[in-house]
């Protein structure tokens, strides 16, 4: 993973704070998405990889420090606005 630019996660085998489940992932999505090299750009890993874990937590996990709101309930709230604020933007074009 290394030679494709990817970190390794930072935590400890062991650790006492629930990264089990997160370090099972990493190390699924690496031999699954990373190692096989199918990814013709770094913008369809991050498609994919958002992909699966937006399907397995964002949708249901409530964060407190976000209100406790999902992850996902947020995103669509900062795009929403962004887009808004895009629409409200004077045209540069003459």
């Amino acid at each position: 993973m290394a030679g494709r630019g990817v970190l390794p996660s930072v935590g400890r085998a062991g650790g006492c704070c629930g990264t089990a489940a997160a370090e099972s992932f990493t190390a699924v999505s690496g031999k699954e998405l990373v190692n096989r090299g199918v990814h013709s750009a770094r913008d369809h890993a991050i498609r994919d990889v958002t992909a699966r874990t937006g399907s397995r937590c964002d949708h249901e996990r409530l964060h407190s420090a976000i209100d406790h709101r999902t992850p996902d309930q947020v995103d669509t709230e900062w795009r929403q606005q962004h887009k808004a604020a895009a629409r409200d933007q004077p045209s540069t074009t003459a």
